[in-house]
C-alpha cells in the first residue's frame, strides 16, 4: 500500500479540497450584492439585507477553531464530508426559502458547516504531501482563498441578474455533490494524541460574538446595551481559556504583544474590507436604482486592483521593505474610501462614475496589506502554535468581516447615506494602521 506521502491519486484529492475551500469562501461574498433583490423577493425589514451575509459569517467565524478540534478527535475525512453533507442541504434550502427569516436560519447552518469543512484542508492537505510538494500543495491555498473573495459579489450580481437570487445557492447543490463523491480520494487522518472540546469556551465566544453583532445592525439602536453583556463575555472567556485544560486559543501566543496586534489589525482591515463590499451594492441598487449585475460590476476595479497589487506586492514590495509595506496599502484603502464619498457626494442620482477609480484605489491598498500582513502576523510564531494562531486568524478575520457587514450596512441603513457609513471605513482603516505598528518592527523578509 502506498504511504500517504506517495498516494497517486493526491494531486486529484487536493483539487476535491480545493474546490470545497473556495465553495465555502464564495458564499462569504455572494450574497452581498444579491442581498437588495432577495429583499424584494422576500419582503420584511431592510435590516434583513445585512443579515443575509452576517447570518453566514458569524458562525463560520465562531465555530472554526472548534470544527478543527472535531477534525482532530473524529478523523479530518470524516468530518468534512458531513460538513458538506450540511453545506449542500443548506444551500438548497436557501434556495428554496419562502421568507427571510427562514432564508437567514439556512444561512447560519451553512456557515456552521462551512466551519466544519475549512479546518479540515491544512490537515488533509499534511497528510497527503511531505516535502517541496507540501509546500507547493500549501501554497495554492491563498490564491483560491484570494479569487474567491473578489470574485463572490461578481458572481452574485451575474447569476442574479442572469437568472435569479436563488441561483446563487442552487449552484452550491451540484457543487457539493460532486464535492462529496469525489471525497473518496481522500485518506483519513486524525491527531495522533486525541485534544478535548473546550465546550463551555465555545458556548461563551458564540455567545460574546452574536451579542456584540446583533445591536450593530439594529438601525434604531434599541439594543445597544448587548454590546456591553458581548464584550463581557468575550472577557470572561479570555479569562476562561487562561485556565482551561483544553483551551480553543493557545495562550503562549499571547505572551508577545506582536499576535494580539495582528488579530486587532485583522479585525479592523476585515471589517472595512467586507463593510466596503456591502455597503456599496446596497447603495447602488436601494439608494441609486442600479441593477444587480451593474452593482456586480463596479466591484470589479476593486478585486483587480487587490489581484494586481497582491502579485506585485509578494513579487517586487515584500521581499525588498518587508513589512513596512502594510502601511502603504493602509494608506491606499482609506484615500480610496475617501474618494469613493466624495463621488457620491458629486455624482448627483445619477450612476456615480468616479467610484470605479476610487474602488480599484480601495483594491489596490487592500492586496498591498494582506500580503505583508499575513507574513508578518506568523512570523514570530513557533511551530507547535502554528495551527492555533493560523485558525484563531482566520476566525478573526471572519469576524471582522461580520463586525463591517454589521457595523456599515446597519450605518447606512440608519442613516441612508453611504456617506457615514464609509467615513467610519475609512476610520477603521486608519485604526488598523495604527494596530499593526508592533508588527513592523524586527524583519519579516524571506530567510530572515
Amino acid at each position: 500500500m502506498p504511504t500517504m506521502t506517495r498516494y497517486r491519486r493526491r494531486w486529484a484529492a487536493l483539487a476535491v479540497l480545493l474546490v470545497a475551500e473556495a465553495m465555502n469562501l464564495l458564499d462569504a461574498t455572494i450574497v452581498q450584492v444579491a442581498g437588495p433583490a432577495i429583499h424584494v423577493d422576500l419582503p420584511g425589514p431592510a435590516v434583513d439585507i445585512p443579515w443575509f451575509s452576517a447570518a453566514y459569517t458569524l458562525p463560520f467565524a465562531v465555530f472554526l477553531i472548534t470544527g478543527g478540534r472535531l477534525g482532530d478527535i473524529f478523523g479530518r475525512a470524516r468530518v468534512f464530508r458531513i460538513g458538506v453533507t450540511g453545506f449542500v442541504l443548506a444551500s438548497l434550502v436557501c434556495a428554496l426559502s419562502g421568507t427571510a427569516g427562514l432564508l437567514i436560519g439556512a444561512r447560519a447552518v451553512q456557515g456552521a458547516a462551512a466551519a466544519l469543512i475549512i479546518p479540515q484542508t491544512i490537515g488533509l492537505i499534511r497528510a497527503l504531501f511531505d516535502g517541496d510538494e507540501l509546500a507547493k500543495a500549501l501554497g495554492s491555498i491563498g490564491p483560491v482563498m484570494g479569487l474567491s473573495a473578489v470574485t463572490g459579489p461578481l458572481l452574485g450580481g451575474l447569476l442574479t441578474q442572469a437568472v435569479s437570487w436563488r441561483a446563487v445557492f442552487l449552484v452550491n447543490v451540484p457543487l457539493g455533490l460532486a464535492v462529496l463523491f469525489a471525497a473518496r480520494l481522500l485518506q483519513e487522518d486524525r491527531a495522533a494524541v486525541r485534544p478535548r472540546l473546550d465546550l463551555a469556551g465555545t458556548v461563551l465566544v458564540v455567545a460574546g460574538a452574536g451579542l456584540l453583532v446583533y445591536p450593530l445592525i439594529d438601525p434604531a439602536g434599541t439594543n445597544r446595551w448587548l454590546l456591553a453583556a458581548g464584550a463581557a463575555l468575550l472577557v470572561v472567556f479570555g479569562f476562561q481559556q487562561r485556565g482551561a485544560a483544553a483551551p480553543l486559543v493557545e495562550p503562549s501566543l499571547f505572551a508577545h504583544r506582536g499576535f494580539p496586534a495582528a488579530l486587532a489589525g485583522s479585525l479592523l482591515f476585515f471589517a472595512v474590507m467586507t463593510g466596503l463590499m456591502q455597503v456599496v451594492p446596497m447603495q447602488l441598487q436601494l439608494g441609486l436604482g442600479v441593477d444587480v449585475r451593474t452593482a456586480g460590476l463596479t466591484l470589479l476595479p476593486l478585486s483587480a486592483g487587490l489581484a494586481v497589487s497582491s502579485w506585485f506586492a509578494g513579487a517586487r514590495l515584500v521581499p525588498k521593505f518587508g513589512a513596512r509595506v502594510m502601511f502603504a496599502g493602509l494608506a491606499l484603502l482609506p484615500a480610496g474610501i475617501l474618494a469613493a464619498v466624495a463621488g457620491y457626494a458629486f455624482g448627483g442620482r445619477g450612476y456615480p462614475w468616479p467610484l470605479l477609480g476610487a474602488l480599484a484605489l480601495c483594491g489596490l491598498g487592500m492586496g498591498t496589506f494582506t500580503v505583508p500582513f499575513f507574513t508578518a502576523a506568523l512570523h514570530r510564531v513557533r511551530p507547535h502554535e502554528t495551527g492555533s494562531a493560523a485558525g484563531l486568524l482566520n476566525a478573526v478575520q471572519q469576524l471582522g468581516g461580520t463586525l463591517g457587514v454589521a457595523l456599515l450596512g446597519g450605518l447606512y441603513l440608519g442613516t441612508g447615506t453611504a456617506t457615514a457609513a464609509l467615513g467610519v471605513g475609512a476610520g477603521l482603516a486608519v485604526a488598523a494602521a495604527v494596530a499593526v505598528i508592533p508588527l513592523s518592527s524586527g524583519s519579516t523578509r524571506p530567510g530572515e
